[in-house]
């Protein structure tokens, strides 16, 4: 607990002289004074600290030959001493911090903990050999000299000088009578021989003088004493410093020399101890931290490497929008810079070098590359790799701007730097396309046009006191900041709108695909599943990713920024989980969401692995034909439709496809007709459309009365009788009020009469949503909906009218990126599926 206590009363103590001493200096005198040290000195002292550090390395060298012979190469003992002594020099604790330090490199020769301990141990002791030696012949040969042994008289001086030399050479000389070992709790340590421990003191001696040679030479030579002195002056500093345990004796070593000198109120003394703490202290550190990081990335490579990728992999979808911040401020830097004075010197050295017009070309041009990066911005956080080559080139042209504009070398570093992050950053873009792949819209525009306003209205407070008129348009002059800020702020107008009306005119529409031919392996796929509602396929609205052996497909469109896939993968469970993967890599590379619209809870866990967030958007009902029946209370009003249907004449029946095209006409007068009743336009993506080609893939149920059709509905069949379902639905107005109630309960004994085991009544959207305080929002939402706009899209009604048969609810879900890319997912969807928003919760 004393020494801790002793630590930091020397530390105070040091602290408090510095300040008491220091009271006439400042800071610029400081500066001049380094500024002022002659170069050959700095030369010097650079010398003379590889000479200090050279002996270091033969502590280690020495030490290491002592305590394991031949086991370490002299190479990796330099190193470690080098290394070692540089890091423990400048964070202080020597042994705690050397030590760990010459651990990691001896580890890697084959030493064990114990035997570096042992060469640390021999290593610090040859410091302090060599203290002790320098120390006894400073006390010999200049005792006058010495401030603090000057109240002692000059033989008291040298004879304590002679002890301590004596005490070495007995030391010496009992190590040079035989080999010696020092011994402890079962732990020993081999000491050097007499002829070692002779060279390990002259080393030391040799290290301590160099070090205080480094101080001594940058020294004004008014304030050094004799080199004896000063040697003695640097060893006490040097020993009070260590004892505070202060990283460096930074301070303590200060405050003892200026005491020792005598130089309190000296800047140029100030100059020189802050030069060594640079030349002797953080070049080596600096030097030695980088080497070591060389040999551990040398010695892990491996690891490291597989570290960094994975490290990579981590950072890289956050890495493009660091990267588009930092081109988007390097945009605004040059706008602000282009809307604010120059610095008038730098104008005036760049008037010796370069005529007028480079000046103001590069004034405009720079302003309008800035612009430019903004726009730019957008497709780097898209992960555009064309943006990322624009972005370079616009940044290293913007640097050469800000040289020839007025010197900004501090701008055009900047710039630079930024461009080399973006050129060693070529994996985070690999989107390809073309400009029209990253125009921006209309929000990322907003953003730009009040950034733009903002740095105008800048610009016209920096120049609030210049009077503005019609010829200042037209000054052209080396100091002419607030007329380039005017033609600037013009073409920065005129681009900019430019710029906006290409974005907003010629943005690319989205639009259905048109008929496409359904690929054969698709059909096959279908005829092998169980589901029907697979079938939507047909619909040839939809593009197709197909696994490579045929045994499973996605289908999807795009809308908007959106990839959205109808449903889950279709066919075999592996592969289609391989096209999952394979969808949502496609989707990024081209710069869009991945979503997935209409998906059943077996294939969450995928989802959820892609990182997407989960939506619930309603159940879907199933009839279980196994056990369905007529009978019963529930199933009342079925009975009293096909009793009424009976009366009123309408016959069901079973259409073939191969039948179908012959009706076309008559079941399209049917589907005009229930359109006008609904007011509605065709859906497509997740719902059927009258399509004449879609429509004769399948076979028709029909209500016929007195032999014309007065109802229709699609009939989709599922892989082995598990399912069957049907699509598109239309009647005649005005025929019966039983028709879809009648027409229902003849399909669901159809299919139980044919063996089907489920009849899928569709889907009920926002059904079965959680209301409750802490559901999500989307839930709470949802619910709202559902409750309250019923008089619009009768969502109770459709589930009353499905419950109705007794189905089992089955939950469908929408997976899609969270946070702000969610709700543009679904206005994606809703768009897509019926061309508004909410139009997708009719059918």
């Amino acid at each position: 607990m004393v020494w801790p206590i002793a630590a930091a009363a020397i530390m105070a103590l040091a602290a408090f002289v510095i300040h008491r001493i220091s009271g006439e200096v400042n800071l610029a005198q400081i500066r001049a004074a380094v500024l002022a040290t002659p170069d050959s000195h700095i030369a010097l002292a650079l010398g003379l600290t590889l000479a200090s550090y050279c002996g270091m390395a033969l502590y280690d060298i020495l030490a290491v030959r002592c305590v394991a012979p031949g086991k370490v190469p002299a190479r990796v003992a330099a190193f470690a001493g080098m290394t070692g002594y540089a890091l423990s020099n400048t964070l202080g604790f020597h042994l705690f911090v050397g030590g760990p330090v010459r651990y990691r490199i001896y580890a890697s020769a084959g030493l064990d903990a114990a035997d570096v301990g042992r060469v640390v141990g021999i290593s610090f002791a040859s410091v302090w050999l060599g203290i002790g030696a320098l120390f006894g012949v400073a006390l010999i040969f200049d005792p006058h000299g010495l401030p603090l042994l000057r109240d002692l008289s000059p033989l008291l001086d040298r004879m304590l000088g002679v002890a301590v030399l004596l005490s070495l050479v007995g030391l010496i000389a009992w190590l040079w009578r035989s080999r010696q070992r020092v011994s402890a709790f079962r732990w020993s340590m081999p000491l050097p021989s007499g002829p070692g421990a002779l060279f390990l003191m002259f080393v030391g001696m040799l290290d301590i003088s160099a070090a205080a040679g480094v101080l001594y030479v940058l020294l004004p030579a008014d304030l050094t004493p004799g080199f004896a002195v000063f040697v003695a002056i640097f060893i006490v500093a040097v020993t009070a410093g260590s004892a505070s345990h202060v990283p460096g004796g930074l301070g303590v070593l200060e405050a003892t020399i200026l005491i020792g000198l005598g130089a309190g109120d000296r800047p140029d003394a100030f100059a020189a101890l802050l030069l060594f703490r640079v030349i002797y202290y953080f070049l080596p550190l600096v030097l030695a931290g980088i080497a070591l990081a060389l040999f551990e990335g040398r010695r892990l490579q491996q690891p490291v490497m597989r570290a960094s990728r994975s490290a990579l992999r981590t950072v890289r979808p956050f890495m493009a929008r660091a990267l588009a911040g930092l081109v988007f401020l390097s945009g605004v830097i040059l706008l602000l810079s282009g809307n604010t004075p120059a610095e008038g010197t730098r104008m005036e050295e760049l008037r010796n070098f370069f005529p007028l017009p480079f000046a103001e070309t590069s004034h405009l041009l720079a302003s309008l590359v800035g612009l430019l990066l903004l726009i730019i911005a957008h497709g780097l956080a898209n992960r555009m790799a064309l943006a990322r080559v624009a972005a370079i080139v616009l940044l290293l042209s913007s640097a050469t701007f800000s040289l020839l504009k007025g010197l900004d070398w501090e701008e055009a570093m900047a710039l630079c730097l930024v461009a080399g992050l973006l050129y060693t950053s070529r994996d985070a873009f690999y989107r390809k396309g073309d400009w029209s792949s990253f125009r921006p819209g209309s929000g990322w525009l907003a953003v730009v046009a009040m950034t733009l306003i903002c740095i105008t209205l800048i610009g016209f407070f920096a120049f609030r006191n210049v009077e503005y008129r019609n010829e200042l348009w037209w000054v052209f002059t080396w100091h002419g900041d607030a007329p380039r800020f005017l033609r600037a702020t013009l073409a920065l107008a005129v681009v900019f709108f430019a710029l906006g009306i290409d974005a907003l005119v010629n943005r690319p529409m989205q639009s259905r695909v048109g008929q496409v031919d359904v690929p054969d392996a698709v059909r096959k796929i279908l005829t092998t599943c169980p589901a029907t509602h697979p079938n939507i396929a047909l619909l040839g609205d939809k593009r197709f990713m197909i696994s490579e052996d045929e045994t499973a497909f996605l289908m999807y469109a795009v809308a908007g920024r959106s990839w959205i896939t109808m449903g889950d993968p279709v066919g075999d469970t592996v592969a289609g989980s391989d096209l999952v993967w394979r969808f949502a890599e496609m989707a990024d590379r081209a710069g869009a969401r991945a979503v997935f619209y209409a998906v059943t809870p077996d294939c969450l866990p995928l989802y959820l692995d892609l990182g997407l967030a989960i939506l619930k958007t309603g159940e879907v009902a199933r009839v279980d034909l196994r056990t369905f029946t007529m009978k019963g209370k529930e199933r009342q009003d079925s009975r009293s439709a096909l009793s009424r249907a009976t009366r009123e004449g309408l016959e069901f029946a079973i259409l073939p496809k191969a039948e179908v095209p012959a009706h076309m006409d008559e079941l399209r007068e049917i589907s005009d007709a229930w359109l006008a009743l609904k007011s509605g336009e065709e859906k497509g993506f997740s719902l059927g459309r009258f399509d004449p080609v879609y429509l004769a893939e399948f076979d028709f149920a029909v209500l016929r009365r007195e032999g014309q059709i007065v109802a229709f509905a699609n009939l989709w069949r599922g892989a082995e009788k598990n399912e069957i379902s049907v699509d598109l639905m239309r009647y005649r107005p005005d025929v019966s009020k039983v028709l879809m109630d009648a027409l229902f309960a003849h399909l669901i004994l159809y299919g139980q009469s044919e063996g089907y085991t489920w009849f899928n009544l569709g889907a009920a959207p926002l059904s079965g949503l959680a209301d409750h305080p802490l559901a999500s929002t989307w839930n709470r939402m949802g619910t709202f909906i559902y409750r309250r706009g019923d008089e619009f899209f009768n969502f109770e009604g459709l589930r009353a009218f499905k419950q109705k048969f007794g189905p089992v609810w089955t939950p469908v879900y929408l997976a899609a990126p969270g946070g702000l890319e969610l709700p543009r997912a679904l206005v994606d969807v809703a768009g897509l599926i019926s061309g508004n928003p909410v139009g997708f919760l009719k059918r």
